[in-house]
């Protein structure tokens, strides 16, 4: 977005008046709990070029935290991280300068794998170097431990020294069997980050995906782009040590080329890795990569505002929207290098502030807490969400549940309801509710082999138990109908997303975002006014965890 600079003090003024305004004043109709009018305001500020693209630990970061900070103050929420309004994210950031290819030794010879078309590695370990060496290759097909289902693809085998080779997504998705964990919806398991935890937990010396098109859901040129940019991590205390040396995937030709080196057939190993009772395979290959790390320190926040219950003050619910977004390119094809984020997620951030405008103005006030969390470190990785998962401000086993608002629609109303992870809780039935009281109705998410709901804020905490709703209007558009919606959504993934277009444009259809605040504002409603908490539904990868957390919180509600 290319435009002239307003100072920030002028655009924190502007919204200002905005929210002087009552509630309900879109349109002039006071009866509405939200202002069209005020929520377009917050837009426009957060996905101004005066921000910078809102990169996480960058000034436009540390504009949006002040800006958001002064909003929940204005609205009168209280601190919501003991005496701040801000919990502090410790970040490092890592930029890698990797060995120029993966060495791979077989009986018959040598084969090198260029890093970057054909092989990406990199360690999250906060070191100046390192590296695996002469380690052994182990074909641990999806490399998935899940007890319930019986299954484990690391069973008698000691992975110290080793680096595991894994098949990306889950085996239901290459079998399409519904029985066979969740058939083509992804599971957690089949999440690349649970990959490289499950690796971790093994003792492995590195870990290396296989890249397929279709069950990774995007092509090789974004892992190959996500892996040549500076990455930030969190500073752990033990500067993530437990990581494996190093992560890194393998495009699909070069894997077969591994598996023909080591004289077996990939296409046969991936059909045996489907089946239950499959066990790891060592290649007889030995790889060596090795990286350089130079290191920067920096610091983020997320920013915490609490609505006090007025009746069960130390139960709680979450909202949550990530405030982030990808900053300044170092170089551009035109004069455009800011990334505004408008939609992804100016849209998100503007919603939170009006469902927390909306609850502050009830009399009387909520029976629960509410928590409005704006995440840090969203674009890299979840970070700030897992952050606040691992040190929350509040117990995890007394929140009740709460709902992530990421990317909101801005073409008009829609018939229909996105459930991303559809079939995950009894939140459902709170959502169902809501829209069917606006005439809406759920469907699933049009792509669940994508596994979107592992994907945003929402998931650290899911992954502690806490059921959580990930939920947006649809594309069966009411003035439009589906074909339209479905263009408009393709268009915005090809065009904007994660891209400098992706900025505010007066010409928005918004009545369809504040129609879902309503839909939310219904279900956070239904949420504060019971005793009950709900649970993940039968067969939930969380509902376990829930339940032993409930345990120990002392109740069965």
């Amino acid at each position: 977005m290319v435009s002239r600079l307003i100072p920030i003090r002028s655009l924190l003024l502007v919204v200002a008046a905005f929210a002087a305004w009552p509630v309900g004043a879109a349109g002039g109709d006071s009866t509405k709990r939200f202002s069209a009018e005020r929520f377009t305001a917050d837009i426009r500020v957060l996905a101004s070029d005066e921000f910078e693209g809102r990169r996480s630990a960058t000034p436009g970061g540390a504009k949006t935290v002040a800006y958001l900070e002064q909003a929940f103050r204005e609205i009168g929420l209280k601190p919501g991280a003991g005496d701040s309004y801000t919990q502090a994210v410790p970040f490092v950031e890592l930029d890698t300068q990797p060995s120029p290819s993966l060495e791979v030794s077989s009986p018959g010879g040598k084969l090198a794998l260029s890093y970057g078309p054909q092989a990406v590695y990199w360690t999250t370990r906060v070191t100046p170097e390192a590296e695996i060496e002469d380690s052994e290759l182990v074909f641990v097909g999806y490399g998935i431990v899940d007890p319930s289902r019986d299954w484990n693809d690391y069973a008698g085998l000691d992975m110290r020294g080793k680096t595991a080779v894994i098949l990306v997504n889950d085996p239901g998705f290459a079998t399409s069997d519904p029985a066979l964990f969740k058939g083509r919806t992804m599971t957690y398991f089949g999440r690349w980050t649970y990959k490289f935890d499950e690796a971790a937990r093994q003792g492995a010396a590195g870990a290396i995906i296989v890249h397929e098109d279709e069950p990774a859901a995007y092509p090789w040129a974004v892992v190959q782009n996500g892996a040549s940019r500076p990455q930030l991590v969190l500073d752990r205390p033990d500067g993530n040590a437990s990581r494996v040396a190093l992560e890194g995937w393998v495009t699909l030709d070069s894997a077969r080329k591994l598996f023909a080196a080591a004289g077996m057939d990939y296409q046969d190993l991936k059909a045996r890795a489907a089946k239950r009772g499959f066990r790891p395979v060592p290649m007889g290959l030995r790889a060596s990569a090795r990286v350089e790390n130079s290191i920067r320190r920096a610091a983020s926040s997320n920013v915490i505002g609490l609505l006090e219950g007025s009746k069960r003050p130390d139960e709680y619910l979450v909202v949550t929207a990530h405030w982030d977004h990808l900053g300044i390119a170092e170089r551009g094809e035109g004069d455009d290098r800011i990334f505004n984020g408008a939609v992804d997620n100016a849209t998100g951030t503007a919603g939170m502030l009006e469902l927390a405008r909306a609850f502050a103005a009830l009399e009387p006030r909520p029976e629960r807490s509410i928590l409005f969390v704006g995440f840090t470190g969203e674009e890299d990785g979840l970070l700030g969400s897992e952050y606040f998962a691992d040190h929350p401000p509040v117990p995890i086993a007394q929140i009740a549940g709460g709902i992530n608002i990421d990317a909101m629609i801005v073409y008009g109303r829609t018939r229909d309801v996105s459930v991303v992870g559809f079939g995950s809780s009894q939140l459902e039935d709170y959502l169902q509710r809501a829209a069917a009281r606006q005439g809406r109705v759920l469907k699933q998410e049009p792509t669940p082999e994508k596994g979107f709901y592992f994907r945003s804020d929402h998931f650290p905490l899911a992954r502690k138990g806490v059921p959580m709703l990930y939920a947006k209007g649809g594309v069966d558009s009411v003035e439009h109908g589906s074909e339209w919606g479905v263009a408009r959504q393709q268009e915005y993934i090809a065009t904007r997303y994660h891209k400098p277009s992706d900025e505010y444009d007066p010409d928005w259809d918004l009545s369809g975002a504040i129609e879902d605040l309503e839909m939310y504002f219904d279900v956070l409603q239904q949420l504060a006014g019971e005793t009950r908490f709900p649970q993940w539904l039968p067969g939930n990868e969380f509902r376990p965890i829930r339940e032993q957390s409930r345990s120990a919180a002392g109740t069965g509600r």
